[in-house]
């Protein structure tokens, strides 16, 4: 029997394509991986050909495993996925940046994007450029004089009506999506020496790209969620 901790799955979805993977967390490969086109173009909005998709994998999933599958990592190639460039622009009157005064821009930015969204869900929460003094960095230094700070950041999000279908489809099979990802983001990633999308999905999830913003799910009663920031300096 395999660890259940040991495994993440991964559900790919794109309007030609279905996926799923079993990824070994530690030795970073799939244990296994199956792949059907799609006849004709995924909607998104109709479940019946994924359901199909799915019953044919669950049992030999969970019998590969030796364990019910309890949570799936959701990665939806969909080219109505939205995308939105949020920044704010503030005063740092102590002239250093903290964790707890970045981590508040960021939950501000968050809140913003909410207001103006509230029918979506964030899949990825990521930052273009500071703009410190004027200048535009990719990163920043522990050690930087920043007297003004302006955030430019970027919002992946799925709206809440296709999340609210992917998760009356995987009740069915008492399976929970625990993470939304983009596939058309994470194929950015992709290379002739890192090619396999599960792979690429585990490392961005795990802090590959040093400017994502990584929302991790709290499961503590009335929550929802809180975020971890790090890997935000250079």
């Amino acid at each position: 029997m395999i660890e259940e901790t040991d495994i993440e799955i991964y559900l790919f979805l794109s309007k030609n394509k279905f996926q799923v993977c079993v990824f070994n967390k530690k030795n970073h490969n799939n244990l296994y991986s199956h792949e059907v086109k799609v006849d004709h173009e995924f909607n998104f909005q109709e479940t019946n050909d994924l359901s199909k998709f799915l019953d044919k994998n669950i049992y030999k999933i969970e019998r590969l495993t030796g364990n019910f599958i309890k949570n799936i990592i959701l990665i939806i190639d969909y080219d109505k996925n939205l995308n939105v460039k949020i920044s704010t622009k503030k005063k740092n009157y102590e002239n250093v940046i903290n964790k707890k005064y970045l981590d508040n821009i960021l939950i501000d930015l968050k809140d913003l994007f909410k207001q103006y969204y509230h029918d979506q869900k964030i899949m990825h929460m990521i930052i273009d450029n500071y703009v410190v003094n004027g200048k535009k960095y990719s990163s920043l230094e522990n050690d930087q004089n920043i007297q003004q700070l302006c955030l430019e950041v970027n919002f992946i999000s799925i709206s809440n009506d296709l999340v609210f279908i992917f998760e009356k489809l995987m009740e069915k099979y008492q399976i929970k999506v625990s993470q939304y990802m983009c596939g058309n983001y994470i194929k950015n990633y992709l290379d002739e020496d890192n090619n396999e999308l599960s792979l690429i999905a585990y490392k961005l999830k795990n802090g590959m790209n040093k400017n994502e913003v990584i929302l991790v799910p709290k499961n503590i009663e009335n929550s929802g969620f809180f975020e971890k920031f790090f890997q935000l300096f250079s």
